[in-house]
């Protein structure tokens, strides 16, 4: 069966799936819609949550980024902070959140800290940190429906957001949770099986993970075939080159930890088990499933972007004619993520890092990932695969994060602030019609999104860092800390971080604007903007500590909430939901 025939029956099945998953798990009241009830398993939580968290940003762009942008070891800053991330969520906040009892973060943080005021300023926080990250998801929408269902980025996005609207909107948490668990399986094998088939033809070695370290047919070992490689062609040495200097490396991976523990969306998971007790075995089971894409993506970065080159340069000084370039090479050209310029008018293809002769003057990072089955020649089902593996990844994390923002909306400003009296099934909705508006408006910065998906994900991560996690681990471990406190630290982390972006890379959501561009001398400290959400944190938290200090103390009540949310011995009350 040739490939577009089998890639739309492929992606037409689990879209079938995702749908009929939201109407059997149709929300039919709030606690549904936000928490999914609060009954599902920790291990069916433990795989919504991995489908969640691994979004279009770690199965599209990650293994992208790793192979081009950041030369293999720079990229180690998205492995050890999204996952070193993950395991500060895990065993820092979620447990005591969920002890919390409560829908939302802003709900938390407006009860922790007994402030509309500190809700709001948690809501505002939120909205422009999940805002930010939904770009990324859905310019990985783009990029898939795109090559594989053969369409323009601008009618493959659109058909992402119809997707999401039906089985979001209709199903809320509950429909999401139930769908994502569909998502993982499908995005883990999709992801998986290119990379042992690849792992396979180079190495002889079924396990990409240990293939990676392994040896090619003529008994080189993989990476130094790779470091000779990219060095002939003037490009850093891939196992030892660096984003920058090492502080700004280390302030990356700081920013993107705590950014992880910061993110909304992935808390409300927390919320979505029975117990205190089962939002910790999930987090266990989580951290397992997301383990098996985060090792293979070094792999697939490797082997991928030394098969690319291998095809553009199959021997040294010999270049690929441009008019026998394969079919693949070809395809991506139609969707305009790969261009070829013949500078020399030689008819080959020269690709080197020297800006003035290499005329493969755009390579998507985004495309690595998805084109890497076909660079490779792999079966056509398996291409079908990854095309439904991408979506999957890029649907499931955008549907979490629409109803961390509906929430925010419906939940925290109407039903917290504005219209308390509302009844439930206004309220419910209230909650699908900013769903639908936040569609709407996630879709318009989709189809004008700024640069590739990950580094869009990886800026959300450091406004969430500089914002909302420290107000949660102040308000969990530091009993004195306060209203004035709080909100006082989250504007100005928030502030500090937004400025610095902007000063340094422009206005983020003008169509054409570059702000992840290359390294600037300018920097504070030689801290890019995507790792200066570290600096805000620090900021968040000198200045939330002086304030309190100097302003009166929270009342005894609150003191007694934190007290219950950290004894694990303590007994629910009512409100735990």
């Amino acid at each position: 069966m040739e490939l577009q025939t089998l890639t739309y029956i492929v992606v037409g099945f689990t879209f079938a799936l995702y749908i009929g998953i939201a109407v059997w798990a149709r929300a039919g009241s709030t606690k549904e819609f936000y928490v999914a009830g609060g009954g599902i398993h920790p291990i069916a939580n433990g795989m919504a949550t991995g489908a969640d968290w691994m979004s279009a940003a770690s199965f599209i762009s990650m293994a992208g980024l790793i192979g081009f942008s950041y030369q293999g070891y720079g990229g180690s800053v998205f492995l050890l902070g999204w996952t070193g991330g993950y395991v500060l969520l895990a065993m820092l906040l979620a447990p005591y959140l969920r002890k919390g009892g409560k829908f939302t973060v802003p709900e938390f943080i407006g009860d922790r800290y007994y402030s509309k005021t500190a809700r709001i300023v948690a809501v505002v926080c939120l909205i422009i940190a999940s805002i930010t990250y939904v770009i990324g998801q859905m310019k990985g929408i783009g990029v898939a429906f795109s090559r594989f269902l053969e369409t323009s980025y601008e009618i493959g996005l659109t058909a992402g957001m119809v997707i999401v609207f039906i089985y979001a909107v209709l199903g809320g948490m509950k429909g999401i949770t139930y769908t994502q668990i569909a998502q993982y399986v499908v995005l883990i094998f999709a992801y998986t099986i290119p990379a042992i088939f690849i792992s396979m033809n180079l190495t002889g070695n079924p396990i990409p993970q240990l293939g990676l370290g392994g040896t090619l047919a003529d008994g080189t070992y993989l990476l130094d075939k790779l470091d000779q490689v990219v060095t002939e062609l003037g490009f850093s040495e891939y196992t030892t080159s660096t984003r920058g200097t090492t502080l700004n490396m280390f302030m990356y991976t700081l920013s993107l930890m705590i950014g992880t523990a910061g993110l909304p969306h992935v808390i409300m998971r927390f919320f979505t088990v029975p117990t205190v007790k089962d939002a910790r075995r999930s987090a266990g089971w989580a951290l397992i499933f997301i383990a098996i894409l985060y090792t293979t993506a070094p792999a697939v970065a490797g082997m991928a972007r030394l098969n690319l080159m291998n095809t553009l340069e199959p021997a040294p000084g010999e270049h690929l004619v441009y008019d026998e370039r394969p079919q693949w090479f070809k395809n991506w050209e139609v969707t305009g993520l790969l261009e070829f310029e013949d500078k020399n008018s030689d008819g080959k293809i020269q690709y080197s890092a020297n800006k003035d002769t290499n005329e493969m003057v755009k390579i998507d990072n985004d495309i690595l990932v998805l084109a890497n089955p076909e660079i490779a020649q792999l079966p056509n089902w398996v291409i079908a695969l990854v095309a439904a593996g991408g979506l999957a990844a890029a649907l499931s994390t955008a549907a979490g994060l629409l109803l961390a923002i509906a929430s925010a909306i419906s939940h925290d400003l109407m039903k917290g602030i504005f219209t308390p009296n509302i009844s439930e099934r206004k309220e419910l909705n209230a909650s699908r019609i900013a769903m639908a508006a936040t569609i709407g408006l996630a879709g318009y910065l989709g189809f004008n999104p700024p640069d590739f998906a990950a580094g869009t994900v990886a800026l959300a991560f450091g406004l969430a860092a500089s914002s909302l996690f420290p107000a949660l681990m102040l308000g969990i471990f530091y009993k004195r800390m306060n209203t004035a406190g709080a909100v006082a630290g989250m504007l100005s982390g928030i502030g500090v971080t937004l400025f610095y972006v902007f000063q340094h890379k422009g206005i983020m959501f003008v169509k054409g604007t570059e702000y992840l561009g290359d390294m600037s001398p300018n920097w504070f400290m030689g801290i890019e903007p995507n790792a200066f959400g570290a600096v805000g944190a620090l900021v968040n938290l000198i200045v939330a500590l002086i304030v309190c200090k100097v302003t009166p103390p929270p009342p005894k009540e609150v003191l007694e909430f934190v007290d219950f949310i950290r004894s694990p011995g303590a007994a629910a009350t009512a409100s735990e939901h």
